[in-house]
């Protein structure tokens, strides 16, 4: 298990890097400067051999976080005659803003890629059908009851859970009351409307429906068994794997919450089931065990329900569209994401959003191996999704980032002259700082939540 989270964060960390440093590698050679070394990785050199006219070294170093490429830069060492008007330094501002833009620009392109493809192809995701919201929330206060298929965000069209999810997101940040249009179980449509206050935006990140009570719909499912726990009541009493439940203590048994619901009531008394096992119908006799709950004692069997059984509501839809319109959606996904990210950077910087959000390589890597476990889309999606995240980062005015550097060309260009030496060594002290209390905080953030849980 290990391993396979370990090898999804490690191809997902090489695929962003290489294509954020190959945005920088073209964007140089295009304008003619010289590359002396394309490395992924740090420290101690694993690999390397030597390529193009230029011999350019390609390198793969031991400390797979991260990666560089090394331009020809008088700053940095001696330049031949013939090489300094391929020197990065001697080029104008435009073309130094160009390469350094270039690298979390590949990052943007990578996502627009990976989402045209997945659109295109074809996406399965959950339909946004609702399930009964718990008491005491604004769902349930609003009137909303179980089954409902939401249709709109506030005049925007929804087909799927996650697009549901986003625009709520959207709507807590801008703190806009909330409209939902909700075609109930009969095909009669409801408006719901909750105040903006209803936004808890500490709570964003972790669930923004829940905060509402909106929660996906599970279908009922039949009382089948699926397994049966070893030394547990139910295994004392007979139970087996396909064990149809049809009666408890007389009463008819229809779907599993009902069988729950009187095991839990009967903790330390005797039930009684019929049970129907390959077309037959017997008896059986079980003591729910009392477990501690919530200050309750309640009564466990030892069953679990067997999934995928009964006449199922089909809970999922497939989004796909053709190559032009996967285009646009790539686009108008990719732009939305980024500005998101950078709104939720903002609340943390002004402390309307905790900076327990901000996860480090532990939770990506956990991330990274969910992802791959669900399938390829829901990979790509994820790999879509931390790309944009690097680029936005990257783009950052924070010295030692490319954000950093854009800003120094940016002073360059309306000073008509470079940034002094000083400033520049000072900005690289602030910057790498700035980046290890950053990581540190990361770092103690994905400590904290696997102590926690």
């Amino acid at each position: 298990m290990l391993a396979w989270y370990v090898a999804a964060f490690l191809l997902a960390l090489a695929v962003l890097v290489v294509v954020h440093e190959m945005g920088h590698y073209l964007a140089a050679r295009a304008c003619n400067v010289k590359v002396l070394r394309f490395a992924f990785g740090f420290g101690k050199v694993i690999w390397m051999r030597r390529h193009g006219r230029d011999r350019t070294e390609w390198a793969i170093s031991a400390f797979p976080l991260g990666g560089y490429v090394k331009m020809l830069d008088e700053r940095e060492g001696d330049v031949a005659v013939a090489d300094l008007p391929r020197a990065f330094n001697r080029q104008t501002v435009g073309r130094r803003a160009f390469i350094v833009a270039a690298g979390p620009a590949a990052n943007f392109l990578l996502a627009i890629v990976l989402y045209w493809f997945l659109f295109m192809h074809g996406v399965t995701e959950l339909k946004p059908r609702l399930g009964l919201p718990p008491i005491g929330t604004p769902a349930a206060m609003a009137g909303i009851v179980e089954g409902g298929t939401v249709r709109a965000v506030n005049g925007k069209p929804i087909e799927t859970w996650q697009e549901l999810r986003w625009e709520v997101m959207r709507q807590a940040l801008d703190k806009e009351p909330l409209h939902l249009e909700v075609v109930g179980a009969h095909r009669e449509i409801g408006v719901y409307r909750f105040a903006s206050d209803r936004f808890d935006v500490e709570e964003l990140e972790e669930d923004p429906l829940r905060l509402l009570g909106l929660v996906l719909y599970r279908p009922p499912l039949p009382a089948v068994v699926g397994q049966v726990q070893s030394g547990s009541a139910a295994a004392e009493a007979g139970f087996r794997e396909g064990d149809r439940v049809l009666e408890i203590d007389g009463k008819a048994i229809a779907v599993w919450a009902e069988l729950a619901s009187a095991a839990r009531a009967a903790a330390g008394r005797q039930l009684r089931f019929l049970v129907e096992r390959d077309g037959v119908r017997l008896e059986l006799a079980a003591i729910p065990r009392a477990a501690g709950e919530g200050g309750q004692k309640l009564g466990r069997l030892g069953l679990t329900a067997r999934e995928g059984q009964g006449d199922l509501f089909d809970m999922t839809v497939v989004v796909r569209y053709g190559p032009l319109e996967s285009v646009g959606r790539a686009l108008r996904q990719t732009w939305d994401t980024s500005v998101l990210s950078l709104r939720m950077m903002g609340r943390m910087l002004t402390g309307e959003l905790s900076w327990k959000n901000l996860s480090g390589p532990v939770t990506i890597a956990d991330y990274a191996g969910q992802s791959a476990r669900l399938g390829p889309s829901h990979y790509l999606r994820f790999l879509a999704l931390i790309s944009i995240s690097l680029g936005v980062l990257n783009l950052l005015p924070v010295p030692v980032l490319d954000g950093g550097h854009l800003m120094y060309y940016l002073v360059e260009f309306l000073k008509g002259g470079p940034v002094s030496e000083r400033a520049l060594e000072i900005g690289q002290q602030i910057g790498f700082t700035l980046l290890a209390l950053l990581m540190a905080f990361a770092f103690y953030n994905d400590i904290n939540r696997l102590v926690s849980g």
